[in-house]
């Protein structure tokens, strides 16, 4: 058994001795408090009635500023990933291999980053500077500096009128704390059980002025942020976690993380010694020391040189970051108040990753040269890497192909820095009768992408295939040291791209009653803004023609919309409150007019039933509508012609049954926009003084979704790009088209809808305990009932309780039940103890429901646990000390009970465990930390 740390040590002193503490410091006069205050959920509105009577039309889930420090997550998006209505394609710290590595976005409903709109004190922010799959423009989470957070108000019954009618799937508004005075220091440090995966942060924030004696505020907040890198090697010990070969689990040699291994006649992946295709027989021999270069054990029985990339691969990145943010607000008159608010974010992230290999297949804009815009290094015509008859490696004296990952280059880095700035000036006020707020918003995204360990394609090409190129002869594997530095002066490269947005907002908006109703005033909101948005993202040095290693990735655009809205709200009895409002949006090239309807009815203070209707509309993106843009993607399929129905072919392997493929999307100026209806239907209910509990249905309809062609649809295409290890029918004769799939087209098309419905179930219970303080214990509850996509009149697709949508998400799968549930104590004033539990229900590992088995094991069985991902739960503690009214201590324990993450050989975004379950992979982590208050 591993020794525990020091850090482990003293969280756990202090759980035990709080506890001891605590219990002798009880104080009657709690309880006594505690019985005059009612149930407050909705803490935007301040008020102290129950919460029948607090709840709006809209389900509006609020997480205070106490919750957040309770959970002893590390950022705000560490929290709300934890949230039961966040689904596929939210974006983890740890999925360093995909399009946005470095950044971390929330997916409400699961309908994807894009769809959900992220606010900072009610105003929209400029989008991470790169696309999510190349298509999915999402707000950066990572900028939100999580010390300074007042409260996150979560709205989940879809589009919005006042926000934006592209918030389909809801809105997420983060607002900071903006009275804050005096000067307040915290600091913490985290690590897990292993004593790596090492967190530190400290932040000051300081505040000064009162509005009504001073006539101005300001508060100032200075957040930095440290974690150490985690490779997947750490967790060796750690059962299937982090690992590549799955085989002791009985799986076959040839999993998605594998290489180097040899499937059969005519095929071999890239190997750190070198394959050679014997150009008679065509078969691959390995050249000798893989035990040199290999860790991977027993080898491949076929002769080749097995490696799994956990050799080199990240778990969690590197990440070291500063995040500052002031608030001025200055009282100038009665009536008048002006404020200024200025964020500055930096983020630098790095992510190792394997080395490259020498073959690859790789996508770019069509040009005069290669209309096709693909070039397959590996076996294209005129295209393929060899080695010449007189390379001193070369054992059959005539050309001869190559399989080959160049280790002797080493393993690739993602270096990712991340700038984002944001400055907003407005008025705030009374006149006329009317209530008003009117602002200026410009933020900018910045991002510098750095590629360590790229290939010059060219220099490859001729130093292995080229007698006469002054780079020849290149040596790989065990050889690869006779090579001079200038070939690797001239071979290996850096590939850089400096990407950015920028978004400009002019808004305003004003309230008023109009008149008095049955049930109170008849409220009006109008408003108004314009804002443009400009991105330019450039792809990769070198991939504009094919001449490194890596795809085309770029997307441009600019982008101006104007829009209105107007909003009543009307108590026309003192029961039923009536609320209506619309939403016209002018872009460029598309318009729009949303509407809202809601309605609750209150026939009795700790009884509510409530309901909304709304509209919302999602112009295409740049990345979706630009012709200027282009995307390669991956995802895993299986191969209709190598491996129909789940069996693979004579001459295919169960590889061709769940392939890793590229899939390339173009934007289309042609695509029409997304529109959505969506539905709440619930109840709200106080049965008993101290607890009270919510209920919703709903269900929202996105029709004209795009998407890019399905992977499995395009693999099935004759546009598909294949090797040429063609395949060989029953009757001897050489099947066309037939090879390993390499890459697909799979352009951006507006499917027919996508419609997804559940329940939400919120329960809170307030616990007096007398002597021994008071308590509370909370539950959400998500049920995802359906998740389907129709991607036209006779094809669709049912998501709920499977592990896709893999090809527009990141394969983290569709649970239908995630569940939370929490417990405090506050046994005085001076401690509080907290624990959070977090499940996620059991998923079927298949792409959609009704399909075949997505993993299968050596034996030909469905796999993992007869085709089933199991269900995961953790559970966290924290606790509170305060010493004295400015001294507080805290600490946490997440995954309190050491839990490993369920088995998942099909994501590509934790390798044999899901993404979003990282805190199983990652073991039980301690946090302990401080936080002084100076005046």
């Amino acid at each position: 058994m591993m020794k525990e740390t020091v850090l482990a040590r003293s969280v756990r002193q202090m759980f035990a001795g709080g506890l001891a503490i605590a219990t002798l410091g009880m104080m009657a006069q709690v309880q006594a408090q505690e019985a005059q205050a009612p149930i407050q959920r909705v803490e935007i509105t301040g008020s102290s009635i129950k919460r029948a009577t607090a709840e709006t039309a809209s389900p509006v889930q609020v997480i205070s500023r106490d919750d957040l420090m309770k959970s002893g997550k590390a950022t705000v998006a560490d929290y709300l990933q934890t949230l039961t209505a966040d689904g596929a394609g939210s974006l983890p710290t740890g999925f360093g291999n995909g399009f946005a590595a470095g950044s971390t976005a929330i997916s409400l409903r699961g309908l994807g980053a894009t769809s959900t709109l992220v606010l900072l004190n009610g105003r929209r922010m400029a989008p991470f500077a790169r696309a999510d799959d190349g298509q999915k423009s999402f707000t950066d989470l990572s900028t939100v500096p999580m010390q300074i957070v007042e409260r996150i108000e979560i709205l989940k019954d879809g589009a919005s009128s006042t926000y934006g009618a592209d918030a389909i799937a809801g809105v997420v508004n983060i607002i900071l704390r903006k009275d804050f005075t005096g000067l307040t220091f915290k600091a913490d440090t985290g690590a897990s059980r292993y004593s790596d995966a090492q967190q530190h942060k400290a932040s000051v924030t300081y505040g000064k002025g009162s509005l009504d004696e001073d006539k101005y505020n300001f508060v100032v907040n200075a957040e930095y942020f440290k974690s150490d890198p985690l490779m997947n090697s750490d967790r060796k010990d750690r059962a299937y976690i982090g690992k590549g070969d799955l085989r002791p689990y009985g799986y076959p040699i040839g999993t998605q993380f594998a290489s180097g291994y040899i499937s059969g006649n005519n095929n071999a992946a890239a190997s750190p010694v070198g394959a050679i295709r014997n150009p008679t027989t065509l078969d691959y021999v390995s050249l000798p020391g893989c035990s040199k270069l290999s860790t991977a054990s027993p080898q491949d029985p076929k002769g080749g040189c097995l490696w799994y990339q956990d050799q080199f691969r990240s778990m969690q990145p590197n990440i070291e970051g500063v995040n500052l943010y002031s608030r001025g607000t200055w009282q100038i008159n009665e009536n008048t108040q002006a404020y200024a608010e200025a964020g500055y974010s930096q983020r630098n992230t790095s992510f190792t990753l394997t080395p490259p290999s020498i073959t690859p297949t790789v996508a770019f804009p069509p040009n005069a040269a290669n209309p096709t815009g693909v070039i397959n290094y590996g076996s294209g015509a005129g295209t393929t890497i060899v080695l010449a008859p007189s390379h001193p490696q070369n054992p059959f004296g005539a050309a001869a192909r190559v399989r080959y990952s160049a280790f002797d280059v080493g393993p690739s880095t993602r270096a990712v820095d991340n700038t984002f700035t944001r400055f907003v000036v407005g008025l705030k006020g009374s006149a006329l009768g009317w209530d008003y707020d009117t602002g200026f918003t410009h933020s900018e995204s910045k991002l510098d992408l750095d590629y360590s360990n790229m290939l010059n394609m060219s220099v490859v090409k001729a130093a292995l295939g080229d007698p006469t190129s002054k780079y020849f002869p290149y040596y790989i594997g065990d050889q690869a040291y006779k090579n001079p530095a200038s070939l690797y002066a001239a071979m290996v490269t850096h590939a850089y791209s400096h990407s950015t947005t920028k978004l400009d907002i002019v808004d305003f908006k004003a309230t008023r009653s109009l008149m008095t109703l049955p049930g109170g005033d008849l409220g009006l909101a109008v408003g108004a803004e314009h804002r443009r948005d400009k991105l330019s993202n450039p792809s990769l040095s070198g991939t504009e023609n094919g001449t490194i290693n890596a795809s085309y990735v770029a997307a441009f655009g600019d982008t101006k919309v104007s829009a209105v809205y107007a909003e009543l709200l009307a108590p026309v009895l003192q029961t039923v409150e009536l609320s209506a409002a619309v939403r016209y949006d002018k872009y460029d090239h598309f318009s729009s007019t949303t509407p809202k309807a809601g309605v609750k009815w209150t026939p009795v203070k700790s009884f509510a039933l409530r309901g909304t209707y709304s509209e919302g509309f999602r112009a295409p993106g740049p990345a979706e509508s630009s012709a200027l843009s282009q995307s390669t993607g991956t995802s895993t399929v299986r191969d209709p012609i190598r491996c129909p129905n789940g069996t693979p072919l004579p001459g295919a392997t169960s590889t061709d049954c769940a392939a890793s493929v590229a899939a390339v999307k173009i934007g289309d100026p042609n695509l029409r926009p997304e529109t959505s209806k969506g539905l709440t239907l619930g109840l709200v209910w106080d049965p008993l003084n101290d607890l009270s509990l919510s209920l919703d249905g709903w269900k929202i309809k996105r029709s004209d979704e795009i998407n890019p062609l399905p992977y499995n649809e395009a693999a099935a295409l004759p546009t598909a790009i294949r090797a040429d290890n063609n395949l060989v029918g029953a009757d001897g004769k050489v099947i066309p088209n037939s090879g390993t799939l390499l890459i697909t087209k799979a352009p951006y098309r507006n499917s027919s809808f996508t419609e997804v419905k559940g329940v939400d179930l919120d329960v809170k219970q307030r616990l007096r305990l007398g002597d021994y303080g008071r308590g509370s214990v909370g539950l959400t509850w998500t049920h995802v009932a359906s998740w389907v996509r129709a991607e036209s009149a006779t094809v669709r697709y049912q998501f709920a309780g499977t592990h896709g949508n893999c090809d527009t998400s990141n394969c983290a799968g569709t649970p239908k039940d995630k569940i939370s549930v929490n417990a405090s104590w506050d046994p005085s004033q001076a401690w509080n103890f907290s624990a959070i539990a977090n499940y996620r229900s059991d998923m079927k590992n298949v792409l959609f429901e009704g399909d075949l088995c997505a993993s299968k094991l050596a034996s030909g069985a469905d796999a993992p646990n007869g085709c089933k991902i199991a269900s995961f739960t953790t559970v966290d503690l924290s606790t509170r000390w305060n010493v004295n009214k400015q001294f507080q201590l805290f600490a946490s324990i997440n995954n309190v009970f050491d839990k490993v993450a369920p088995l998942d050989p099909l994501t590509y975004g934790g390798m044999s465990y899901n993404p979003m379950d990282a805190s199983g992979a990652i073991g039980r982590y301690f946090k302990i930390g401080a936080s002084y208050k100076f005046f």
